[in-house]
């Protein structure tokens, strides 16, 4: 079980700091979609070369193009990248080929998706290496999460690894790892603490805690 940093609301400098207090406990920094559309694949690169030794995931939620995107992203330094769940199927075998030609991963986000279950198991055949299971910002303030459908997926997908997104904090977060899914993302519940640090180092003992379990 992995533990993924998102970082949303920053611009490159910060992100740096921000990875350098908490570098030891986490596993993946993501470089997210605010960030990229601002700062574009400069903002991977600069993350991948001050810390080579983490993952870095670019979330550009790719939806067309994908095989183009896909590559632009690797060069930049990203070992995962993202596409979107709705994305057509032609565009996420073209992610599945570019990203396997390179060497990278390629995250399925099913921020929207409507028919969760159904879907997880196409992109399963399709060959995405995550699932994740994302209750953006705007549905977040609605007081939805991830958890029932972290477990739908998980019922049906039998190669694909699962993540979950939206909301996950150190309150919320053993009820997550009840779950098992093989990657947790995080952003404001690390990057919204005053003292990040402490509060990864607490999320991170948790997550080895129910691994070991």
């Amino acid at each position: 079980m992995k533990l993924q940093l998102a970082l949303d609301l920053v611009n490159i400098p910060e992100a740096i700091e921000l990875v350098k207090e908490v570098e030891e406990h986490i596993d993946i920094v993501e470089i997210g979609t605010p960030i990229i559309n601002i700062e574009g694949h400069k903002a991977v690169q600069a993350i991948k070369t001050a810390f080579p030794n983490l993952e870095v995931l670019a979330d550009i939620k790719i939806m067309d193009a994908a095989g183009y995107e896909v590559a632009n992203a690797s060069q930049a330094g990203a070992d995962i990248i993202t596409i979107l769940g709705q994305a057509e199927d032609a565009s996420i075998k073209g992610a599945v080929e570019a990203a396997k030609k390179e060497g990278k991963q390629i995250l399925v986000d099913m921020i929207a998706v409507k028919d969760i279950q159904t879907r997880a198991k196409e992109l399963d055949e399709l060959g995405a290496d995550y699932i994740c299971v994302h209750t953006g910002y705007d549905l977040q303030a609605e007081g939805k999460d991830s958890f029932e459908d972290l477990r739908s997926i998980k019922s049906v997908v039998k190669n694909a690894k699962i993540a979950i997104a939206g909301g996950i904090k150190l309150e919320t977060l053993p009820e997550v790892i009840k779950a098992q899914p093989d990657l947790i993302i995080v952003g404001g519940g690390i990057t919204g603490k005053e003292n990040k640090k402490e509060v990864a180092a607490q999320m991170q003992q948790l997550i080895n805690a129910g691994v070991n379990a």
